[in-house]
């Protein structure tokens, strides 16, 4: 995401249960209906469904952690990286990833602080012992493993095509694309992803994501290729004037795509990485994982 973290164009792209009736837990991913907080929920909801990241197995409940070491967890968080870090109204830090720490200090029963830093500064603050653990939408990638330990995953950032609403596609295959024009941005791991397995697209790049929805929204590429949160906000504003819509599913492709995000903590800290995921598996659990996320995504990603 060495001495500092050095954030890259892709990389910043990269970062940017159990009834089987009411939720589908399958390939790092689970299907929920619109508001529903639970499987319970989600049999009787009528709306529709809306899908929610989720990488934990009922199957697999953590055990829970000695909490009795643990009275406060410094979470260090970024300053501007909107819903999921941000300075709200009233000066202090919100956002997706500010409220999941709330939620998981809720859950542990101990107290919170969130301090905001530059993104670049926060594994050296991590480091120096002025946080406790970083909840900033960071990238889990083999070179900052090196530096921290890493909880388990608590969302990933999906690629998706997008298309104009009046030939969205339900599924999108190498072959359905057959000669259609593709826009991407030139360079990046979506441009990989494409040139490796939609070989039969004609492929279009642009230098930024601005171009590259203009590009969709004038007509001159039949679908645009990216990082689905981006484009999911895209869609849900004004920007996009209601020109377009998602085409097909998710792509999560680790090597092209990332590993996921994760909490990090210091290296060697295991009591804290352990009761974080317990935690996450506990919030999950409940349905207040999948209400946080609706809060934020009108939208799914997913």
């Amino acid at each position: 995401m060495q001495p500092q973290i050095t954030v890259s164009d892709n990389e910043r792209l990269i970062r940017r249960g159990a009834a089987t009736l009411g939720c589908l837990l399958a390939a790092g991913w689970i299907l929920v209906a619109g508001a529903a907080t639970g499987c319970a929920r989600a049999q009787t909801a009528t709306v529709a469904p809306q899908a929610v990241p989720g990488f934990w197995d009922p199957r697999h409940r953590p055990d829970r952690p000695d909490l009795s070491r643990l009275t406060v967890i410094r979470f260090l968080t970024e300053t501007d990286y909107p819903p999921f870090n941000y300075t709200g109204p009233d000066g202090n830090p919100a956002g997706f990833n500010v409220d999941l720490a709330r939620t998981l200090c809720e859950e542990i029963k101990v107290t919170c602080t969130v301090q905001m830093r530059r993104f670049e500064t926060l594994v050296d603050a991590l480091s120096s012992n002025r946080g406790d653990a970083i909840i900033a939408s960071l990238a889990v990638t083999p070179e900052l493993r090196k530096r921290v330990d890493f909880t388990d995953p608590y969302y990933r950032t999906p690629a998706r095509f997008v298309s104009r609403r009046d030939v969205v596609m339900s599924e999108v295959r190498p072959e359905y694309l057959e000669g259609k024009k593709v826009g991407v941005i030139g360079g990046s791991a979506h441009e990989a992803y494409l040139k490796v397995f939609f070989t039969d697209a004609e492929l279009h790049g642009y230098p930024n994501d601005e171009t590259l929805r203009q590009a969709l929204r004038r007509n001159e590429v039949d679908f645009i290729f990216g990082d689905a949160i981006s484009l999911a906000f895209w869609i849900n504003g004004t920007d996009s004037e209601s020109c377009c819509a998602f085409s097909g599913g998710p792509f999560i492709e680790s090597r092209y795509f990332g590993e996921g995000i994760g909490i990090a903590v210091k290296k060697g800290n295991d009591v804290l990485r352990q009761t974080l995921n317990w935690a996450l598996f506990r919030i999950w659990e409940k349905g207040r994982y999948t209400d946080l996320w609706l809060r934020y995504f009108s939208v799914s990603p997913f």
